[in-house]
């Protein structure tokens, strides 16, 4: 039986526009179910993704 290789996914990388994260966003409320720590973690998940755009362009 061979083993499955699995690499890290980093949702942030994918959240590129104001309109991704808030369709990100809003999926994730919905899903949460009223979990806060899952909205929580969905805007930490965005706050990084903004980070890195303004890295991006910076650079």
């Amino acid at each position: 039986m061979s083993k499955t290789i699995t690499t890290p996914y980093n949702v942030a990388e994918h959240l590129r526009t104001p309109e991704e994260m808030a369709a990100y966003l809003e999926v994730c409320i919905e899903e949460a179910n009223g979990d806060a720590t899952f909205v929580a973690k969905a805007l930490g998940d965005i706050a990084r993704a903004k980070g890195m755009s303004q890295v991006a362009r910076d650079a």
